[in-house]
Order: C-alpha cells, then sequence, then structure tokens
C-alpha cells in the first residue's frame, strides 16, 4: 500500500467532491488529509515493534484567500479530516496520546495554494480530584501540557491508570508511574518525585533517578510528557 490509503481515497470522494467546486484552483481539503497522512509518516516514533507514536495536535497555516474560503468549513472539514486520518493511523499501527486536534490559522506570507503543517505530541491530562483548589501567587505548581496543577501536602501519584490522581494518557507512562511527595508549607514546602517501579522511568533536569527534590524551576519527563514544576507569578 502507498501513502495514501483507503482512508484518504474516501476522504476525496467525501470531503474532496464536497468543496472542490468552492475551492477550484486553490487549497484543497483532501491536501489537507494528504499532508496530515505524511506528518504522521514522518513523526512516527517507535514505541513496540508494531505500534508507533505520532502527532494528535496540528496547525494548518494558509494564506489568506485560502483561509478565508475555508474557514467558514472548518467544523465539517476538520471532523471529516479526523475520522480519516484515525482511519489512516490505524491502518499502519499509529497511536495518538490525545484526541486530535485540527486548527487553521492565516499566514500572509504564504501565497493562494500553498499551506504547511505543524504538529505536536500531546498527552491528555485528567486529574481525579473533583473539588479544584486555588493557584495563589508564590504556590508551587506542576505544569503538564499547560495545565498548572497545585502542589499541596500530601501530592498526588501520576499514571496511566483509571484509578491514579493524575491520569495522562501517554502510553510511555506506566499504570502508576510517580508519586509526587509533598510536605510542609511556606517557606517549608518540601517536594519529592518517587519512581514507582515504571517500565521507563524518570529524567528530572535530563538525569535518570528514581527519586529527587523539586524545587522552582525543575523539569521532568515521564513517557513522551514534560513537566515544570514553578511558582506562578499571579493567581
Amino acid at each position: 500500500m502507498g501513502i495514501f490509503s483507503q482512508a484518504e481515497k474516501k476522504l476525496e470522494g467525501a470531503v474532496g467532491g464536497l468543496f472542490a467546486r468552492a475551492f477550484k484552483g486553490d487549497v484543497q481539503p483532501v491536501e489537507i488529509s494528504h499532508e496530515l497522512c505524511r506528518e504522521l509518516d514522518d513523526q512516527a516514533q517507535l514505541l513496540s515493534h508494531d505500534k508507533r507514536l505520532v502527532p494528535n495536535e496540528f496547525l494548518i497555516s494558509l494564506s489568506k484567500p485560502d483561509y478565508a474560503r475555508l474557514f467558514p468549513y472548518s467544523r465539517t472539514m476538520n471532523a471529516e479530516i479526523t475520522n480519516d486520518v484515525r482511519e489512516y493511523a490505524a491502518e499502519h499501527g499509529y497511536i495518538f496520546n490525545g484526541p486530535i486536534s485540527i486548527q487553521l490559522e492565516e499566514r500572509p506570507d504564504l501565497p493562494v495554494g500553498r499551506f504547511t503543517v505543524a504538529s505536536e505530541t500531546v498527552a491528555a491530562v485528567d486529574q481525579a480530584s473533583s473539588t479544584p483548589r486555588v493557584v495563589r501567587s508564590g504556590d508551587l505548581v506542576l505544569e503538564v501540557n499547560g495545565v498548572r496543577h497545585p502542589l499541596t501536602p500530601p501530592g498526588f501519584i501520576v499514571g496511566r491508570g483509571a484509578d491514579t490522581d493524575l491520569r495522562i494518557n501517554d502510553p510511555g507512562i506506566s499504570r502508576a508511574h510517580a508519586q509526587f511527595l509533598v510536605t510542609g508549607s511556606g517557606d517549608d514546602l518540601r517536594v519529592k518525585i518517587i519512581d514507582l517501579n515504571s517500565t521507563n522511568g524518570i529524567l528530572v533536569d535530563g538525569r535518570k533517578v528514581t527519586e529527587a527534590e523539586l524545587g522552582d524551576g525543575s523539569r521532568i519527563d515521564i513517557g513522551k510528557t514534560q513537566m515544570l514544576v514553578y511558582a506562578p507569578s499571579g493567581s
């Protein structure tokens, strides 16, 4: 099978036919679909002999005229492309960290008929606690994929399992991967990360550890997910 699968051929008939008359000579939705599938192929990271991790967030940059024509139909177009990109991934043994997201942006420097694709692998994160905690200025937080989680006693367990306090949908993370142990308060606050016998381990500031003290600016890598400990300057 070549780079264009049955999923893409189906998209060409469905989405391509729907928009072809409106956008003749300009960027076609099927072209975007083809490029996203190429992006999956180019960015796939080997997890096992039959599984590869691929990006799940995509930013499509378009010329001003192409953006103006496509954006009003973006919801329908993105839904069709998402379904078929997911089908393409299944055919090739690709897996996603989280939900697929496709966004369009206008780039004045691009000529009509040209577009670019930027992609990122972003894990879905769920916090088990149903009671949100307020983040105050000066408190330490753990930021995961843009979401801040307050580091307050006694801490929490991070993993891929449904029974963890902070669930991250990353295939490289164990079901119960690490514990963030938090003790004290104020100037005496102490934060430690402990590896819970995970498969792939923990990196803190680029160094593999089984446990480590964390402070403002500490960077943690587990699986393909990056985390940052810091003190926000505002609430």
